[in-house]
């Protein structure tokens, strides 16, 4: 058999969504308090999740005990892979080397390394040849994604998943859920779960006509009942998104 006919596997480059599960406290108290609360909240958000341990956010003097925070993981459906840390943090590194965790690089929005001075100072040749490839380069075309449509109203008990924008035409029912990985419309009153970007798509985005909501997600960072939301968004159309880690909530304006 020729050795450049393999019928039976190959290997190729390619990626694999992995979200990172970013530590930003060496308390592991703390974070179990707060992964159990969330799972409580939400049982089906964390399922089966793949997740990189990203310890980049901690202080220098700052240590998480790995392969405990690796058993709390799993414990609410998560499926730790490796380990994403600075070339200092020695510690995490050398633990993931002896629990046979590959140490794993990850190119992120927020939360990696800022480039070293040597490393951040422009090629002016090559930004040169860049800016005038991009120059006589036509725009792309604007693609539109599909979006998932729900036109009957979603009972307590009830869930719904969209791999794409979701939108509603009926009430969300105390109890029932809504989760999309992409932006989440709704057209009638939420008073359930609602969670959109649930693969980490921090540009995710929430409408809603009336918000009266159990729980609001974006990208992991959520809010519920028991912080009451302001009398000029409660139960009034409102749009949600993320800013700096944090949800804004503002009123729509539909006149």
């Amino acid at each position: 058999m020729s050795l450049n006919k393999m019928p039976f596997f190959e290997l190729r480059s390619g990626s694999v969504d992995t979200l990172l599960f970013v530590v930003k406290t060496s308390d592991l108290d703390a974070l179990r308090t707060e992964l159990m609360r969330r799972f409580e909240a939400t049982p089906e958000f964390f399922a089966g999740d793949v997740v990189a341990i990203d310890v980049r956010r901690l202080a220098e003097n700052e240590r998480v005990p790995l392969a405990e925070l690796e058993k709390l993981l799993t414990s609410v459906r998560m499926r730790p892979i490796g380990v994403v840390a600075q070339p200092a943090q020695g510690w995490a590194i050398q633990w993931a080397n002896e629990g046979g965790l590959p140490v794993l690089e990850a190119r992120d929005r927020r939360g990696a390394p800022k480039p070293s001075v040597d490393e951040a100072k422009p090629n002016t040749e090559a930004t040169a040849v860049i800016e005038a490839a991009v120059a006589n380069t036509p725009p792309p075309a604007v693609l539109l994604q599909p979006a998932t449509i729900i036109d009957r109203p979603l009972r307590s008990g009830q869930q719904v998943y969209a791999k794409d924008d979701l939108i509603v035409l009926g009430l969300v029912s105390f109890g029932a859920e809504v989760i999309a990985e992409g932006n989440i419309h709704i057209y009638a009153p939420l008073r359930g779960r609602a969670l959109a970007g649930v693969h980490g798509n921090l540009d995710a985005r929430i409408f809603c006509t009336c918000l009266e909501p159990e729980l609001i997600s974006i990208a992991g960072i959520y809010r519920t009942t028991e912080n009451p939301l302001p009398a000029d968004v409660l139960s009034k159309p409102v749009q949600i998104w993320l800013e700096e880690e944090k949800l804004m909530i503002e009123p729509l304006r539909l006149t």
